[in-house]
């Protein structure tokens, strides 16, 4: 297809609901493709459905499994004919704090999103952002920055700061931008509990669109949001 002016195809992990949802519906509004992946089919494909079809490519993908990942953008190059734009959003919690009362099981299956899924789609997108000079985006979180009393959860979200940092650099090398993203309490389905006066993920979609939209001169490296309360 022919690049229309401005016109972004953008790539989003994590797209099934919270941040990725939003992030979802922001992009489109603003004339942009999207390629959107999780594990779960039923909502990527009534959110496509919803928002067009000709727009939203769904794709169900374990972000922990590189063949998955990697099909996932070749399936956005064979749709769109190209991707520009990697939002690396997918993530995951505990249910258990702590180390001492930590359940190893449990931080694999974390560490395998957060971390794994985080190296996995930068392999898989990088020689397509490459070709473009995209841009890839890291969701982190201010608890990546803080020290939080045995958070295994925190320290992953530190490698994902530390990852974007450091991926940043390397894109630099032929004119891609990365950015890493730090938001502070968000009030997404990651709580079992509301948090209506805590960021929404709208806030954090709002971030996303303003560091892609940036002027090529400008590489947005980090942005921290915090919640007014």
């Amino acid at each position: 297809m022919s690049k229309q002016q401005n016109e972004k195809v953008i790539l989003i992990t994590g797209a099934s609901s919270g941040i990725g949802a939003a992030t979802v519906q922001k992009v489109v509004a603003a004339g942009h493709k999207a390629v959107i992946t999780a594990r779960s089919a039923d909502k990527l494909n009534a959110l496509a459905e919803r928002l067009g079809t000709d727009k939203v490519l769904p794709v169900t993908a374990n972000v922990s499994k590189l063949a998955d990942i990697s099909n996932v953008v070749q399936q956005a190059k064979q749709r769109f004919g190209r991707l520009d734009v990697v939002f690396a959003n997918a993530g995951t919690g505990l249910n258990t704090a702590g180390i001492a009362d930590g359940d190893p099981d449990e931080w694999q299956t974390m560490l395998d999103v957060n971390v794994n899924g985080l190296l996995f789609t930068a392999k898989a997108s990088l020689p397509a952002l490459k070709e473009t000079q995209g841009h890839f985006i890291v969701t982190s979180s201010v608890a990546g920055k803080i020290t939080l009393q045995g958070s295994v959860y925190g320290a992953s979200k530190w490698f994902a700061y530390g990852f974007g940092q450091n991926l940043a650099a390397e894109m630099k090398q032929w004119n891609g931008r990365c950015t890493t993203i730090c938001p502070g309490m968000v009030n997404t389905p990651f709580f079992d509990e509301a948090k209506p006066d805590k960021l929404q993920p709208e806030d954090i979609a709002d971030a996303v669109m303003f560091a892609i939209s940036a002027n090529s001169r400008c590489d947005v490296r980090e942005i921290t949001l915090m919640p007014a309360n």
